[in-house]
């Protein structure tokens, strides 16, 4: 089943035009990447998905029905989830308090909180700790941890391993996989080779188009055809 359908979609920011057309479709328990430069469109693709930044021009659909110019809120209730770049976290609160407040209403609090641990063990032993001053990692994994509670069909991740270590980024990408399990995704990410590794399918964007697509088991982050879009 097709989740989400993005159709000729042009957005912009003020005067400024940033996406020109693009289309993309998500089907239900995939992992679909979305990757390019900086500046070319992805996070603006999110953001109008999401409603942030509605589209002028185009649609959006999710689960077949039309959500372009619904409230951000609306779109989110109907199970689609963010984890964006900047995390958001609530600094002044809890780590665990953090994981609490992004349960959904009905659900098991403590069973969202045992996943949360069991995904990101460091996160319970600062379980007490104010999330302002945890180490970047340590906030992109909590990030990483509210949007796994939130029990979201879709959820749409930006650059999660940005400005990491290694380790981490080995920890948040094995974290990432176990929820593709259970949760389609739309991942923003400019490491390629954990995009390539992470996704069932891929787009890539270019000054506000999608200018290539394909099977992520067919392609190498090797290839000269990707590389040309993401090179500096």
């Amino acid at each position: 089943m097709t989740l989400l359908e993005v159709e000729n979609a042009h957005t912009y920011y003020g005067e400024s035009h940033i996406l020109e057309g693009v289309s993309l479709d998500v089907e239900e328990g995939e992992v679909v990447a979305l990757v390019g430069r900086n500046g070319v469109g992805k996070t603006t693709t999110l953001r109008t998905i999401l409603q942030l930044t509605p589209p002028s021009e185009g649609t959006v659909r999710y689960r077949g029905e039309d959500v372009t110019g619904a409230a951000t809120h609306e779109v989110a209730d109907r199970g689609v989830g963010w984890i964006p770049e900047e995390r958001r976290i609530f600094s002044q609160l809890s780590v665990e308090e953090n994981v609490r407040v992004a349960v959904p209403d009905g659900e098991d609090v403590g069973a969202a909180i045992e996943l949360a641990y069991e995904t990101f063990p460091d996160l319970e032993r600062f379980a007490d700790k104010d999330a302002g001053n945890l180490s970047g990692g340590q906030q992109q994994m909590l990030a990483l941890a509210r949007g796994l509670v939130g029990n979201n069909d879709l959820l749409l991740v930006d650059e999660p391993s940005e400005g990491l270590a290694p380790l981490i980024v080995e920890r948040v990408a094995e974290a990432l996989a176990d929820a593709a399990r259970d949760t389609t995704l739309l991942l923003v990410e400019q490491n390629l080779p954990l995009a390539l590794d992470l996704a069932d399918r891929f787009y890539v964007l270019d000054n506000g188009q999608v200018v290539d697509e394909g099977d992520a088991d067919e392609t190498s982050a090797d290839d000269e055809r990707l590389r040309r879009y993401l090179s500096a």
